[in-house]
């Protein structure tokens, strides 16, 4: 929505994850619940990063080429800092419900999945009506549509892009949290979603957040169907799959306009 290829997310989910751990391990609390003290900071943290993308690329007209070798280069820097900070042991958190499972009939549902997934479509529910219903929300739609329409409007498309990227990057913390309960962490997990990322992106098309849930949930099935059929190894192969065939036969996404 933001016309940024922002290659570093997986870095700030796992900033995230290892958030939600000190919050755990140091001070005792609920991972989901360090994860929403943090994300203030988190929100400051991405508005800082845009500023600093904006004035060195964005602002020069250079972003196609150097601004993402800059997110590159923000990946693989932050995940250097959590390997001096943290080594490169899994770390793991602890919390009431990541043992149970909660059964209905035949089928038990693992609450350390079921908790997350929860959390995950609240927290989409609740973006999806912030961007629907606000008005700063419906700037954030119209800034990949109609820049100089935005200005017209009394709203400067820099600020609502600074605002924009700093809720991504709060939300990404929260997602870092989920997934530090789903399975522990260490510093090089973060790219192995990159592929994962840009295949659901591509799939569904931007600027869809109801898709972009259910290209996920098609992507997790035919990669747990892939693994569980054809072996473990095949499963990542799935999304280079997926993002190739879309850009061949449906570069728009499926529900891309």
């Amino acid at each position: 929505m933001l016309d940024i290829v922002n290659i570093a997310h997986p870095a700030f989910i796992l900033l995230g994850s290892y958030v939600a751990y000190i919050g755990n391990t140091v001070l005792g609390m609920d991972p989901i619940l360090a994860a929403v003290v943090a994300l203030p900071a988190f929100y400051l943290l991405g508005m800082a990063v845009y500023q600093v993308y904006y004035v060195a690329f964005e602002r020069r007209d250079d972003q196609s080429l150097r601004g993402l070798s800059f997110f590159f280069g923000l990946l693989f820097v932050t995940e250097v800092m959590l390997i001096l900070v943290f080594g490169v042991d899994y770390r793991y958190v602890e919390a009431p419900y990541i043992g149970p499972s909660w059964r209905l009939g035949v089928m038990d549902f693992p609450l350390r999945m079921l908790v997350p997934c929860v959390a995950a479509l609240a927290m989409f529910g609740a973006l999806e009506l912030f961007l629907s219903y606000t008005f700063i929300g419906r700037a954030i739609s119209a800034v990949a549509q109609d820049q100089l329409a935005l200005r017209l409007m009394g709203a400067s498309p820099i600020r609502i892009k600074r605002i924009a990227f700093g809720i991504s990057i709060a939300t990404a913390s929260v997602a870092g949290a989920l997934l530090i309960i789903i399975q522990p962490v260490e510093p090089s997990v973060g790219r192995e979603y990159i592929g994962r990322v840009f295949a659901i992106c591509v799939l569904v098309g931007l600027g869809s957040l109801p898709g972009t849930v259910i290209a996920a949930m098609l992507l997790g099935i035919i990669e747990s169907f892939t693994a569980t059929f054809y072996g473990p190894s095949w499963a990542p192969a799935v999304a280079f799959g997926v993002l190739l065939l879309t850009l061949a036969f449906r570069p728009a996404g499926l529900l891309g306009r």
